[in-house]
């Protein structure tokens, strides 16, 4: 069910982030805190205490780190009451035991979460970013909205009201999932007042048809003619759906998927990327804009990143 309404605005009521204490989960906070003060929503802090490494010392050493997180959980409210951030503001911590992914899942669905804040560490290894097991599993499986919050994200979030939003970039490859997600887009950039930037990547050497040598002057029209009919579709994906109160702006690149949306991320010093991605059934699909793509920038965004279902 699609939270934008029929008048164009998006309606959160619950938002939740999962929280380990750490810095990457403080950084997430402070955006979720935001959000959920911004929609009048209500604020989830969860926390699942992992049974996998107490297994061999029982169900005592279980009880015994739960309490400890309980404690550390009931300081943090306590901090934030005092510095004004809870203020007035509706919220109900959560503590559980067992399989990290599904606990949090079972308060998803219990509590309706309809947006989950994630931050994460996008630690490198073995030559690539890695998100983290936690937030890898939420990024992965979540059915609702999923906003990660990295490490290149600002450390405060843009709609807390201190400043003006920047560019919003909807990134998309024309499929389902991009088109579910387009919605959000258009009401987030109208909700914030601000500008909607939709891109589309192409192949970096798209090939002429019919041409057994194509010379380059084949090529560089071939990817001209694939460059206009790319900004003819991005300007219909607008004109058929809800208006925009700002023009918005279309590009298109060629080159890799990731590497173009993170750089183009970037150059306009967004304050968001928006992408629509496959439920999990779907995670290998082969799409232009595959799992892996997503998973890359989420990674390496510059801004925190709003990924939706189809």
């Amino acid at each position: 069910m699609s939270l934008v309404s029929a008048t164009g605005d998006l309606q959160l009521k619950s938002v939740l982030i999962a929280t380990d204490f750490s810095e990457a989960s403080e950084k997430a906070l402070r955006h979720a805190l935001a959000i959920a003060r911004h929609y009048g929503a209500k604020l989830y802090l969860a926390h699942v205490v992992s049974s996998i490494g107490f297994t061999l010392a029982g169900p005592e050493a279980v009880n015994t780190v739960t309490e400890i997180v309980w404690r550390d959980a009931r300081q943090l409210e306590a901090r934030l009451l005092q510095s004004g951030a809870l203020a007035s503001l509706r919220h109900e911590i959560i503590v559980c035991q067992g399989n990290v992914w599904e606990e949090l899942e079972k308060v998803v669905r219990q509590e309706q979460v309809e947006l989950v804040v994630i931050g994460t560490h996008a630690r490198r290894g073995l030559g690539k970013l890695l998100l983290g097991s936690v937030a890898e599993h939420i990024f992965r499986h979540s059915e609702c909205l999923v906003l990660t919050v990295g490490p290149g994200s600002l450390q405060d979030s843009p709609v807390d009201g201190s400043r003006a939003i920047r560019p919003f970039l909807f990134a998309t490859d024309f499929g389902e999932p991009s088109l579910r997600a387009l919605p959000y887009a258009i009401s987030s950039a109208n909700h914030f007042g601000t500008k909607l930037v939709l891109l589309h990547v192409l192949a970096a050497a798209p090939t002429p048809e019919g041409v057994n040598r194509p010379t380059a002057g084949d090529v560089m029209q071939t990817r001209e003619n694939a460059r206009m009919t790319s900004l003819r579709r991005l300007a219909e994906l607008v004109s058929q759906s809800a208006k925009l109160a700002a023009e918005p702006a279309y590009l298109v690149e060629f080159g890799s998927p990731s590497e173009k949306i993170l750089q183009t991320a970037s150059n306009l010093k967004a304050d968001a990327i928006i992408l629509g991605l496959h439920r999990s059934g779907h995670i290998d699909a082969k799409t232009h804009l595959p799992w892996a793509t997503a998973y890359e920038v989420v990674c390496g965004a510059s801004c925190s990143v709003l990924t939706v279902r189809n």
